[in-house]
């Protein structure tokens, strides 16, 4: 069961000494972690986290230690959580609150083309995906190689196909992309793994934060750019890759946005599944309307 706004704020008394909460809101629904935003008695504002398993509370630990070495990382050109303090919880394991980074949530659609956001956008990604991937090999979260990865998504697309719910059409189209082996010939790097709107945050035209790093691992670049290239206008999309290319230390290969794009529409198939894992009927009906509505916008295209 989620924890209460209460909870949470005294979860975040308990961790921060002299922290007084007013005032407490949860942030977002489901998941791993029950979020939480607290503000105290002099105004400043606290992000909670707290894991609902045992399985969660061994990747925030793994979290953490990637955080701290992000942190570390000199001219990264976005800044990340920074703990203040943890509790323990009773059912074991410990929360941890995070100073409250500012910032929007960055939607794809507010991204115009040219040298604006979206090039800033494409640069921010780059520093990240240059960065040391030994940092999150020594932590023990996932690294997967290029073969490796497509096999993965090749299961997932099974798994998904066989719930019965995925339009025909769209099976086609994804098996196609996945079974062109030369699409799948990249280099891993570091990457969040789970970025959306909500998790970028950018303030007066720039990135200036990343959060919730629970899905990091070493994977397929491609992966941080998905929701950018499923949500932004093309020509958006266009700047976005243009500067992540000249600012990245490696030439980026010349599927990265194909498969950003496919790994986007995934995204519709890993919802999907995770309704039917839960037996969420209300996620399954939601997942299976978002795949009718991408099947009819693509229609037979390939990819």
């Amino acid at each position: 069961m989620p924890r209460s706004p209460f909870v949470m704020a005294a979860l975040a008394s308990a961790a921060v000494r002299g922290l007084k909460p007013v005032g407490a809101r949860m942030q977002g629904a489901g998941g791993d972690f029950d979020v939480a935003v607290v503000k105290d008695d002099e105004n400043r504002r606290w992000t909670v986290r707290a894991p609902r398993r045992t399985t969660a509370g061994a990747l925030l630990e793994s979290e953490l230690q990637l955080l701290a070495g992000l942190r570390k990382v000199q001219g990264l050109p976005f800044a990340v959580p920074d703990p203040a303090g943890t509790a323990p919880l009773p059912e074991g394991g410990r929360c941890v609150v995070y100073r409250y980074l500012p910032g929007s949530p960055l939607h794809p659609g507010q991204l115009a083309p040219g040298p604006g956001l979206a090039a800033r956008l494409g640069k921010a990604l780059a520093a990240l995906h240059d960065v040391d991937r030994s940092l999150v090999e020594d932590t023990g979260l996932p690294v997967y190689e290029a073969g490796e990865y497509r096999e993965r998504r090749m299961a997932e697309l099974d798994r998904a196909a066989g719930t019965g719910h995925v339009p025909t059409a769209l099976l086609t189209r994804w098996e196609k992309a996945l079974e062109d082996v030369g699409r799948w010939r990249f280099q891993s790097c570091l990457t969040h793994g789970d970025l959306v709107a909500e998790h970028v945050l950018v303030e007066d035209g720039d990135v200036v934060g990343m959060i919730d790093w629970g899905e990091a691992k070493v994977a397929d670049p491609a992966d941080d750019l998905a929701w950018v290239a499923v949500g932004a206008d093309e020509d958006a999309l266009d700047s976005v890759l243009e500067a992540y290319a000249v600012s990245r230390t490696v030439e980026p290969d010349r599927s990265l946005g194909d498969r950003a794009r496919l790994a986007g529409e995934l995204a519709l198939a890993r919802w999907l599944l995770h309704g039917v894992q839960s037996d969420d009927s209300g996620v399954v009906d939601d997942a299976v309307q978002m795949l009718r509505d991408l099947a009819d916008d693509v229609g037979d295209e390939a990819l």
